[in-house]
């Protein structure tokens, strides 16, 4: 059992610094608390992801993303009745208060439900011509590119794997039987694996529609060329927790304009900014798709990703944003492919 002392903080710690105790601590939560241990709120990964959302610095202090009113448990309260409560409420975590509304301990679901394997499909989007970084993906598709001594799909699979996922799906096109040989059915790893062929591109959507039915639980879909060291069970946990039909994980980009931009009311000048740097959000390739969104993709037609969220929008159907606070490298071209060969002992 991880030692809950090392997840108190204080409301005046910075955002910054709570992240190093939430991580370091290993908990992927910390306790708001008083001078003397009583419980003034939580601050979870979510919290944080929605406060870089709003804008807030990292500099800013906890007590302004902490979540005020968190669910609690009783020391007397038995495990049968913390577990019901986390279902309930899809939490992760409950803080354990005493009387006076003291922090005596934390409740956490993968404790008390330890060795439970991810059973949430993942699909790795492996059927691209990686065309930009030809000449090395003449003879190799670029899911199968070394980087650190292992082909760039196979460390995502063994991420995945590392967090309990076991059920896996890769959509292959160009060059399918070189991937198929390699990674045969996923036992050599102790996972299941199938694949979706393609006989034709269908985007970075399109190979979902031939999913095949009955799939009951939320989906993660990752580009399988990218590098990342995110959490995916936290992934889900925020999509549960937002009650998302989807979810899109989205990275900062920050872009300077070369020029002075100048401001202008009618035929006035009212103002010039010298070359100003606007701030954004990108899509990051990975996505959390409930089974009965698939429904939205036409089957076996070229189809992206931009298009189905934006069917998803026209239809009011409920989608979430999942901001990107960690390492991740999306290896599309050659000098991000020597940044991954550079980068990887560091991060993996």
């Amino acid at each position: 059992m991880k030692d809950w002392k090392k997840a108190l903080i204080v409301p005046s710690m910075s955002i910054r610094n709570s992240i190093v105790t939430i991580d370091t601590s290993a908990l992927q939560i910390a306790m708001v608390v008083d001078e003397n241990n009583r419980l003034l709120g939580t601050v979870t990964d979510g919290d944080i992801r929605r406060g870089i959302l709003k804008g807030l610095s990292l500099d800013d202090p906890v007590q302004h993303i902490m979540n005020v009113a968190p669910t609690t448990a009783r020391a007397c309260d038995g495990r049968e009745t913390v577990l019901a409560l986390m279902k309930n409420k899809s939490l992760h975590h409950i803080p354990v208060l005493d009387d006076d509304g003291r922090v005596v301990g934390l409740e956490v679901l993968d404790e008390l439900i330890q060795g439970q394997q991810q059973n949430n499909p993942v699909v790795l989007m492996a059927g691209g011509l990686g065309r930009r970084l030809q000449p090395l993906t003449n003879e190799c598709p670029k899911p199968l590119l070394k980087v650190g001594g292992k082909p760039i799909l196979e460390i995502i699979l063994e991420n995945f794997i590392e967090q309990g996922f076991n059920r896996f799906y890769i959509a292959v096109n160009y060059k399918a039987e070189m991937i198929e040989s390699y990674f045969g059915n996923g036992s050599r790893w102790g996972v299941t694996l199938s694949y979706i062929r393609e006989h034709e591109r269908m985007g970075t959507a399109g190979a979902l529609s031939l999913l095949p039915g009955g799939l009951t639980q939320p989906l993660i879909v990752m580009n399988g060329d990218l590098l990342t060291r995110i959490n995916f069970r936290q992934l889900l946990s925020f999509h549960a927790e937002h009650r998302a039909q989807a979810t899109m994980c989205v990275r900062d980009y920050d872009f300077q304009i070369p020029y002075g931009v100048v401001k202008i009311e009618k035929h006035r000048l009212t103002g010039i900014e010298e070359k100003p740097v606007h701030h954004c959000f990108v899509s990051a390739g990975i996505y959390v798709l409930q089974p009965d969104i698939v429904s939205l993709i036409p089957h076996s037609t070229y189809f992206d990703m931009p298009d189905l969220f934006a069917e998803m929008i026209r239809q009011k159907k409920e989608s979430a944003v999942f901001p990107i606070r960690e390492y991740w490298l999306d290896i599309g071209r050659m000098d991000d492919f020597e940044r991954a060969v550079g980068e990887y002992e560091r991060h993996f």
